[in-house]
């Protein structure tokens, strides 16, 4: 298994760049003549060869390499990786791109957990692709609970009557093992069998081993998971998965810069966003990262791109910027005071707007419904036909 190779690794791995002395070197390298080979010193080939992500190569090297790609079949280059959430995928290009930074901003419980965990399992769900989800506030065995309340509705089929909340969970777990431990202990306590033979949590379980191996889950430290953690277990997961690996971060501001030191918020974060794009762009992988709100943020009508907590660095390094805002809370005072019976049901209904985005437009607004108690959104987007505050209607 791939991830056992990464798990594997992790004790015994050689520096980076060594390698052992009488190493043979390959037959095109030794015969070349010598101009050439102090040319290929310089500037080392092959797209894996991450310790070469800064140095000088020709434009003819690239050429070739991406040449070789193509040849093998490999386009990674040029197919996104799909979030699963439409439109949110056809406004940013199809999807997730290697080597580019996205940021997710949302004021506090709008769902910008629920949306990263949830694109984390879209991605794992797709074989041969997998999902570094880096958490700074949960545990993985709650994040486990949360996707296990998920599946149990299964976007995008978002089936509620089968529907299993966090509590409801917790109480099937607690009851079941009560009755075993009465039982005598007979071996039919554990989580797997609990959740296997009740109904409601059986399929729930199989769906979410589909993707149990591909979904590799971090409860991270403020104070011991830093940027050069983040970097080198990247670097591992990329060489164990063929790179194949997208990084999620919650949340940007908690990452921690040892040895680094900041002066302030504003530098801390400058260090950050610049790292994770760093990673990005060294180890050609996409990397997801919310990013709180200021509390100038949290007191506007809407949030927007210049509230998200931390610097100008978060606008100039994100390649696409998503915010999220409540659309009950956002809607224009006059269709509000119009109807406003029917703007109630709106407060279920997230706002995503696209801020930013490098490779196509950008301030489109799209809305999804947010199933808070199963810790998902239907995935099943739309445009926003109402107007929004800020004077800005979006036409369909």
């Amino acid at each position: 298994m791939a991830t056992r190779r990464f798990h594997d690794d992790m004790t015994d791995r050689p520096t980076p760049g060594s390698q052992p002395p009488d190493s043979p070197q390959p037959d095109d390298e030794r015969n070349d003549p010598p101009m050439e080979e102090a040319r290929q010193r310089v500037m080392p080939r092959g797209r894996n060869n991450r310790n070469a992500a800064h140095m000088p190569r020709t434009l003819s090297q690239v050429m070739n390499e991406a040449n070789d790609m193509v040849v093998r079949g490999d386009l990674t280059e040029y197919v996104p990786l799909p979030t699963g959430f439409d439109p949110l995928d056809g406004m940013i290009g199809g999807g997730l791109r290697k080597t580019e930074l996205v940021l997710l901003g949302g004021a506090q419980g709008i769902g910008k957990t629920i949306a990263t965990l949830q694109i984390a399992r879209n991605i794992a769900m797709r074989s041969g692709q997998f999902a570094f989800y880096l958490s700074y506030e949960h545990t993985e065995t709650h994040l486990m609970n949360r996707l296990l309340c998920l599946e149990s509705i299964n976007p995008p089929e978002v089936d509620l009557k089968q529907g299993v909340r966090l509590k409801d969970l917790y109480d099937t777990i607690i009851a079941e093992r009560a009755k075993s431990t009465l039982r005598g202990g007979d071996g039919g306590g554990s989580l797997q069998t609990i959740l296997r033979e009740n109904p409601k949590t059986a399929m729930a379980l199989a769906r979410m081993n589909r993707y149990a191996d591909r979904l590799i889950l971090v409860k991270a430290s403020p104070a011991v998971t830093t940027l050069r953690a983040i970097r080198e277990m990247t670097s591992r997961l990329c060489d164990a998965t063929g790179g194949n690996v997208t990084v999620l971060v919650d949340y940007l501001q908690k990452v921690a810069i040892h040895p680094e030191r900041a002066t302030d918020e504003a530098e801390k974060v400058t260090i950050v966003v610049e790292g994770l794009k760093d990673i990005a762009l060294a180890l050609g992988v996409p990397v997801w990262a919310i990013v709180a709100a200021d509390r100038e943020g949290l007191k506007a009508n809407r949030l927007h791109l210049f509230h998200l907590r931390g610097s100008s660095a978060l606008d100039y390094e994100c390649d696409i910027a998503v915010i999220m805002n409540n659309k009950y809370h956002i809607l224009s005072k006059e269709h509000v005071a119009f109807n406003p019976y029917q703007a109630r049901q709106y407060r279920d209904w997230v706002v995503f707007t696209v801020e930013k985005n490098r490779a196509g437009r950008a301030m489109q607004d799209m809305e999804f419904q947010l199933h808070a108690p199963y810790f998902a959104f239907d995935p099943r987007g739309q445009r926003v036909q109402q107007q929004l505050i800020d004077d800005k209607i979006i036409e369909s």
